[in-house]
């Protein structure tokens, strides 16, 4: 069992490396503006490696100060947010949680907007600070409102929590167009609404510093309670009878999830579906086992979220669109599969 355990990490800790980079060396190679492979090799080759290849100071900006950390960041997102939908399905026992459906994503999008437009807290808050209490509260809330409306485990009480946040989704999401339409001129309004559907065109390498460190503390919290991840798989009372701790658990997993998905979206916006198609997905490739679920769904978030963003700078020519419009044209028709095969199974 333990040596079968080990074999497994060491088959993650082979294929993510290469599997990361290859979707990297894409995001950064392919784009609006067509530039050659072998220039963006040296730049890649200056940059990381201090070779003198003569390049174009204005192809060198495009591949290293946009693409490239355009692709880091959206990386660093897609994993932050694939796992906090491992957290949520485990900890909620239901196939439909995801940050975005629960309206963690809308509360920290209204704390961020706060903020930033509202100015609540007079300066002494940071825009991450409100997206967390704002996420943290949307959470409370839908939970909370759940519970009082007879949720629990299986089909019916999915649909009870998928109706529950998105009741609370669209109070976020009122709240954040008034205080759109209350505080911001007509330049921020347009910069927000597109910054809400997710977006980034404004990663840069700063933006690395928040997201990287948040995928990180992200992914280190579930390989540590990847044990416990598999025991509320059979709920509470389950955990508690093989001696987890399960409110000190609970606080910390939901607490990670929702200060990974507030970093991201004070970032990139509420980017939607990451946290539902990539864990189910991934159960379906490697199974039930957070040991084994955990990296898969962080490596393939990655890799997902880098592929929609090349999408949205491509799809269509002289436009690049919103990185949620992706997503949700992915993550839609999944929402569907997975309701129809809940019913199957009913």
């Amino acid at each position: 069992m333990r040596s079968g355990a080990r074999r497994a990490r060491w088959h993650w800790g082979w294929i993510a490396p290469p599997v990361l980079l290859a979707a990297l060396i894409a995001g950064t190679a392919i784009g609006e503006t067509r530039i050659p492979a072998a220039t963006v090799f040296q730049v890649l080759g200056n940059k990381l490696f201090g070779t003198l290849y003569p390049v174009a100071r204005i192809d060198e900006g495009i591949v290293w100060n946009y693409r490239l950390a355009r692709a880091v960041v959206a990386a660093a997102c897609g994993t932050g947010l694939a796992l906090s939908g491992v957290v949520l399905q485990a900890l909620l026992r239901n196939a439909l949680a995801d940050p975005y459906l629960l309206g963690i994503s809308a509360g920290a999008s209204t704390g961020a907007v706060a903020v930033t437009v509202a100015g609540l807290g007079a300066g002494a808050l940071s825009l991450s600070t409100g997206a967390f209490a704002g996420a943290l509260l949307a959470f409370v809330m839908v939970a909370t409102l759940a519970r009082a409306a007879g949720g629990g485990t299986g089909l019916q009480a999915a649909g009870v929590i998928v109706l529950a946040g998105i009741a609370g989704a669209q109070l976020f999401n009122a709240m954040t167009a008034f205080l759109i339409a209350k505080s911001a001129n007509a330049e921020q309004a347009r910069g927000i609404m597109f910054w809400l559907l997710g977006n980034l065109s404004g990663a840069r390498w700063q933006d690395s510093l928040i997201a990287v460190p948040a995928a990180a503390l992200g992914l280190g919290v579930c390989l540590w309670h990847v044990r416990s991840l598999d025991a509320f798989t059979f709920g509470a009372d389950s955990a508690a009878s093989l001696g987890i701790n399960v409110r000190r658990v609970q606080a910390v997993l939901i607490g990670t999830a929702a200060l990974v998905t507030a970093l991201i979206v004070s970032l990139v916006g509420a980017i939607g579906f990451v946290g539902l198609v990539i864990p189910h997905a991934m159960r379906f490739l490697v199974g039930g086992r957070h040991r084994l679920l955990v990296p898969a769904s962080a490596l393939a978030g990655a890799v997902f979220l880098i592929a929609a963003d090349i999408v949205s700078r491509i799809l269509i020519p002289g436009q690049v669109l919103p990185i949620g419009v992706i997503t949700a044209l992915i993550g839609a028709p999944a929402f569907a599969a997975i309701l129809i095969r809940g019913r199957a199974r009913k």
